[in-house]
């Protein structure tokens, strides 16, 4: 119900309500002018519906509600107040009000607060004595007042209000009326603004999870194109609508020749178990199996299949994701393995059949050498027993050898002696007749060999050189004895190259060949 009467004089003036809009004396006609301002007004509301219509903004769409009351009621000062959770907030102002935006009031507090508690318009002929006015100063400029609900739906979304500050200026029932209907425009530019935003924010929201969505397809699908192994995204039909660069490098198609169709690269043999898999996958199970597949080239392929469903948005079935592994070369190299696990269980049983032969002859090698050890042992002390006999020998030689050394150590001083004194005065006094020269020569041989008899030289020479022949041994004698070769060879009646011939034997057999070392120095350190 809206408020119209004036407030009586007497007592402060309080609000009052107008009253039923559209009540007037009957029978009485409209003036010219009462009919000139209600065009006007009309007019001004149609302009301000067209005006609403291109208006996006809420504040700009609630300030052009509040201009176009205001220039209506002739005043310059009014407001607008929107619900914020369980307050009012002054959202829009002009004149007075504009330094007033953002005051906040709660139910039933200043004008605003009492019509959205009343959800009803109100008129205040004079705010500065209205009992519900607001504290402050600030306030006492203000005269008539009135205050219209903003109504949406089932509840007050807010309130529009215009004041003036001239006394004796208050709203008319009029003016109240054509306020309620700015208030019904200012609801539609709500409603419309809320519905725009909403619209604007789904927009974003939209915009957003389809952005969204195309960075998640795209990050799906890179990964699907860099996936190593082959992939094929089919439908509920078995058609192909997706495969990876992966699965036309591993089965040599090319994807304008799959998509939309049915890939035939199932051998006939491994068709039993594909169907098998296919119901278990509508079953709703994941499917993990090895099989076969084959390439445009009709070569097999031992692949490991991995399949899942995927749904639509209503959370049906769509199709299914299919990943392929190329296994062939871990099936051969497992082949392979069975083949030398097999080959090396042969070798084994060979070699321990070997080793069983080896160990029953090792077994009597053992026993042969146990027994020759026995014998072994046997025949050292049969060799112990001989030793010390043979050391009893040695004993009895070393004795029996001292003692013919002894002997011909004897013997030899014994011819030594007898030679020197039954035979070289002879030769001496042989020597002093008178002898051809080479009688006197032979007289010479005969003493130098008779001396080379008792001399220790030509023992030890021949002792340490066994492969001197007699000559050599002779003229080895002559050298030491400081003869010269033209004299060895008059002593031994050959030529003087024979004797040169000998003593290059003498230095070869005696070691001073390719040396700087003198014969006859050797020589004598022999006899030493």
């Amino acid at each position: 119900m809206a408020v119209a009467a004036r407030t009586p004089p007497g007592p402060p003036p309080a609000g009052r309500r107008r009253p039923a809009a559209g009540k007037r004396r009957a029978g009485l006609p409209r003036s010219p002018r009462e009919l000139r301002r209600e065009n006007e007004q009309l007019h001004a509301l149609y302009e301000t519906a067209l005006g609403l219509i291109h208006r996006l903004d809420q504040e700009q769409l609630l300030e052009a509600v509040l201009q176009r009351a205001a220039r209506l009621t002739e005043t310059a000062h009014g407001f607008i107040y929107l619900r914020d959770g369980s307050a009012l907030e002054m959202r829009v102002g002009m004149g007075f009000f504009k330094s007033q935006i953002g005051l906040r009031v709660a139910p039933g507090e200043g004008l605003g607060g009492r019509v959205w508690q009343s959800r009803a318009p109100l008129v205040v002929d004079d705010y500065r004595s209205w009992q519900g006015r607001l504290p402050g100063k600030a306030f006492d400029e203000l005269r008539s007042i009135v205050g219209i609900p903003l109504r949406y739906r089932a509840g007050v979304e807010g309130v529009i209000g215009l004041a003036r500050v001239e006394a004796g200026r208050a709203f008319s029932p009029e003016e109240v009326t054509l306020l309620e209907r700015f208030a019904g425009l200012a609801t539609v530019a709500l409603d419309k603004a809320r519905l725009i935003a909403e619209a604007r924010r789904e927009l974003d929201e939209r915009r957003r999870t389809e952005a969204i969505l195309r960075q998640s397809e795209e990050r799906y699908r890179q990964l699907l194109e860099s996936l190593p192994d082959p992939v094929v995204v089919y439908t509920l039909k078995g058609e192909a609508l997706y495969v990876n660069p992966a699965f036309e490098q591993t089965f040599g198609y090319r994807r304008e020749e799959l998509l939309g169709r049915s890939i035939a690269f199932v051998p006939e043999e491994n068709w039993p178990e594909t169907r098998a898999a296919i119901e278990a996958l509508l079953s709703g199970r994941k499917v993990l199996l090895e099989t076969r597949r084959r390439t445009r080239e009709g070569r097999l392929l031992d692949v490991q299949l991995t399949s899942t469903l995927y749904f639509d948005e209503k959370g049906r079935p769509a199709g299914n994701i299919v990943i392929l592994r190329d296994i062939s070369g871990r099936k051969e190299a497992e082949r392979r393995l069975a083949e030398y696990r097999d080959a090396l269980e042969e070798r084994v049983a060979a070699r321990t059949r070997e080793l069983a032969l080896a160990n029953e002859a090792l077994a009597r090698q053992v026993e042969d050498r146990r027994r020759a050890e026995a014998k072994l042992r046997q025949r050292e002390k049969q060799l112990k027993a001989q030793s010390l006999h043979l050391q009893e020998v040695n004993t009895a030689l070393r004795v029996l050898l001292k003692q013919r050394e002894e002997d011909r150590r004897e013997l030899g001083e014994g011819v030594l002696a007898n030679v020197r004194e039954l035979i070289r005065p002879y030769l001496a006094r042989l020597k002093q007749g008178r002898l051809l020269p080479v009688q006197r020569a032979l007289v010479d041989i005969l003493e130098s060999n008779l001396e080379s008899i008792v001399s220790p030289f030509v023992s030890r020479l021949s002792g340490h050189h066994r492969g001197l022949t007699p000559t050599e041994i002779r003229v080895a004698n002559l050298v030491r004895e400081g003869k010269t070769n033209k004299e060895i060879a008059a002593l031994l009646t050959i030529s003087r190259n024979t004797v040169l011939f000998h003593r290059h034997n003498l230095r070869s057999k005696l070691g001073l060949r390719n040396t700087k070392r003198n014969l006859r120095t050797f020589l004598l350190s022999v006899e030493k």
